[in-house]
Order: structure tokens, then C-alpha cells, then sequence
């Protein structure tokens, strides 16, 4: 096992309003590497800076950004060098969900999901891909979620959204193979985080085993200590158990089971 050093790095961290974002900063903080966070919510965003800072006797940085605004990537890197940091490592980790059916749901609502889930994230990953490589040292993580693994009625546009990010972030991965840069694909399931309280509803995870965002960011750490890390890790076994399952079933088969194990059947 090889232990990636994040002392002298700096780690720009989306979606570090709660839960999964949160914890990704506090560890990486803890590891010895400055931060750079960015979130809607100003009161949490120095909260947080000033308990990492304080905890840690690291350099933590907040940046307000809403990411589904167009173009998110290029307004953040220029934020990022006007206060004349260098960003080594990069974590993806802000996304929302919706929950309804197709052609109930709000166009506006699905247009800032899209946004802040694929166009952010490809975006920001551009804007800070190139520097990141130069650096060598350094990880680029993605999350996106058990959903990435099959469509999901009711969550259509959700669903995948996070299927993109799979797809995209694996083909990072081989990308930057002999680059120093590590990458990798975490896809959470059910976890103890504020994603229900935004879908307005807990219908999806309704008996489902929930982890904890420490749990979660433990997965994508120890994968990334591999010498040769995996381009994705899903977190939690029965969510891998899961994802084994459907790939072994038909397309039509596939929805199905998801609608009846999510609840998401008429």
C-alpha cells in the first residue's frame, strides 16, 4: 500500500454546506492538506474554514459559488488565482437530487440538477485537470452514487446524471494513468447526509442500511492508498452486492427491480 502524502497540497472541495463534503475537508484537513471550499451557504462555509483552520493549523479558504450557474469551472479558477492558490487535488463532491416523475418535475429545478451534477463537474475538472497533472502528487474524486449503476424511475434525470460522472470519471482514470495523478470514482449509497431533506421525500431510502459520510470518504481513501488505485469504488458492501446483481439482469429487468426496491412502482 502506498499512502498518498497531502502535506503541502492544496484540496478544492465542492459542496461543503453538509454531510459527505464536509467530511471530505475535515479529513484531508486532518492529513495535512490547506483546502479551498466551495458552497452557497456563507455561514457554514466560515464555520467550517474557522474549525479546520483552528483544528488544524492548516490554510482553509472559502469561496461562495453557485454551481448551476453556467460556466461554474472557469468563474472558480479564476477566484482561485486571484487569491493566488495552487490547487493540487480536487474533489467533485456537490450534487442534488430530484424525486417525481418525468414529466411532473420542474424544467428550472432539472436544468440546475444537470447543471451542478454533469456540467459542474466537467467544468471544474477541466478548468483544473491540466495543473493538477503537472503537480503529479495529487487526486481528483468524483462522486456520484449507487444510482450511477441503473435507471430509476422517478429519479430518471438523477439517475443519470451520476451515470455520466461513472462513465466520465473512469475514462479520466485511464487518462492520467503514469501521471502521479490519482483518480477515482466514489459512489456512495444511502448515507446520513441532508440528500433526503432536499428531495422532500425519504421514499428512495425507505429501509435502506445508511452509512455514515465518514464511512464513505474512508472507502474512496483507502482505494486511493492502493498502489494501483481502482478508476471506481462503490461504498458499503451491500451497495456493491447491489450493483453486481443488476448488471447480471436485462435492461427491462433492471428497472423494474430498481422501481421495487426503491418504492418507486405505482
Amino acid at each position: 500500500m502506498t499512502d498518498v502524502d497531502y502535506h503541502g497540497q492544496t484540496t478544492l472541495i465542492t459542496g461543503v454546506s453538509s454531510g459527505i463534503g464536509v467530511e471530505f475537508a475535515r479529513e484531508f484537513a486532518r492529513r495535512g492538506s490547506d483546502v479551498v471550499l466551495v458552497a452557497r451557504r456563507l455561514d457554514r462555509l466560515e464555520k467550517l474554514a474557522a474549525e479546520l483552520a483552528t483544528t488544524h493549523g492548516i490554510r482553509a479558504t472559502g469561496i461562495l459559488l453557485d454551481l448551476s450557474l453556467p460556466a461554474a469551472g472557469q468563474m472558480l479558477a479564476g477566484e482561485v488565482a486571484r487569491r493566488g492558490l495552487v490547487v493540487t487535488s480536487l474533489i467533485n463532491n456537490a450534487g442534488f437530487g430530484t424525486f417525481g416523475q418525468f414529466h411532473t418535475e420542474d424544467p428550472k429545478r432539472l436544468q440546475e440538477e444537470i447543471n451542478v451534477n454533469v456540467a459542474s463537474v466537467v467544468d471544474i475538472s477541466r478548468a483544473f485537470v491540466g495543473r493538477l497533472r503537472v503537480a503529479g502528487t495529487g487526486v481528483l474524486i468524483n462522486v456520484a452514487s449507487i444510482a450511477a449503476y441503473q435507471p430509476i424511475p422517478n429519479m430518471a434525470v438523477y439517475a443519470a446524471t451520476k451515470a455520466f460522472v461513472l462513465s466520465f470519471t473512469e475514462a479520466l482514470w485511464q487518462e492520467s494513468l503514469g501521471t502521479g495523478l490519482r483518480v477515482i470514482l466514489l459512489s456512495p449509497g444511502a448515507t446520513r447526509t441532508e440528500f433526503n431533506d432536499v428531495l422532500d421525500t425519504e421514499e428512495p431510502t425507505r429501509g435502506a442500511a445508511f452509512q455514515t459520510p465518514r464511512q464513505v470518504v474512508e472507502t474512496a481513501l483507502r482505494a486511493l492508498d492502493r498502489r494501483t488505485p481502482p478508476p471506481s469504488v462503490i461504498s458499503g458492501l451491500r451497495n456493491r452486492l447491489m450493483a453486481s446483481a443488476v448488471r447480471l439482469l436485462s435492461r427491462r429487468h433492471a428497472v423494474l427491480l430498481t422501481a421495487s426496491v426503491t418504492g418507486t412502482t405505482d
